[in-house]
């Protein structure tokens, strides 16, 4: 399978978005794959979206959203968890997607270890839990998810036809009504490994 190139993500967010599911979100720990389907996404899109992170301007926090795409923007949520997103759209147009949850696929006893044996349903459902499951942390900040010696990427799988794509409101987001009522959060409909349903 190949990578998906910087191409991919230089487009419109929503676009992304949409295509990501289905796509194989690969780690490489310790010379082995982990990796899962995403089933689950969530899209944020400008300083004018009241629930992205860059509503605010550029911080250090955030300065990966102002990069280039094909990045990894990874930010340190509730002083526990790690929350990954791949960069989108041009250079200083701060757009993200923000990977919610996957379907294990490879290394699955490794994930298990990182997570406490949890089932197999709960490994990667939720963007805290499938950071812990692929060991993603703040050290891939600002990483380049296109280099051809990444440790972390997205590879070109089975897409998602549109009758099994669903949208929704983003999940414990904030902000106004718009960033609240938002669709911008797609998911694989009926996949048990989503983390909403």
């Amino acid at each position: 399978m190949s990578r998906l190139s910087r191409d991919f993500f230089a487009r419109d967010t929503l676009t992304v978005a949409r295509e990501l599911l289905g796509q194989r979100l690969v780690r490489v720990l310790d010379g082995e794959r982990l990796s899962g389907r995403i089933v689950e996404v969530e899209a944020y899109i400008g300083e004018d979206d009241r629930a992205s992170h860059a509503h605010c301007g550029p911080t250090g926090r955030n300065a990966p959203m102002f990069g280039p795409p094909g990045y990894a923007y990874v930010y340190f949520i509730y002083g526990m968890h790690h929350c990954f997103n791949v960069v989108t759209e041009r250079e200083n147009y701060p757009a993200a997607v923000l990977i919610r949850a996957l379907e294990p696929l490879q290394g699955i006893e490794a994930m298990r270890a990182r997570r406490d044996g949890v089932p197999n349903l709960r490994l990667t459902s939720g963007p805290a839990r499938l950071c812990q499951a692929l060991g993603i942390d703040r050290l891939f900040d600002g990483a380049d998810l296109c280099a051809p010696d990444a440790l972390l990427f997205i590879e070109q799988d089975a897409g998602v036809p549109d009758d099994a794509a669903a949208t929704g409101s983003r999940v414990g987001v904030r902000g106004n009504a718009a960033a609240l009522t938002a669709p911008w959060r797609f998911y694989i409909r009926g996949s048990r490994h989503v983390s909403r349903q």
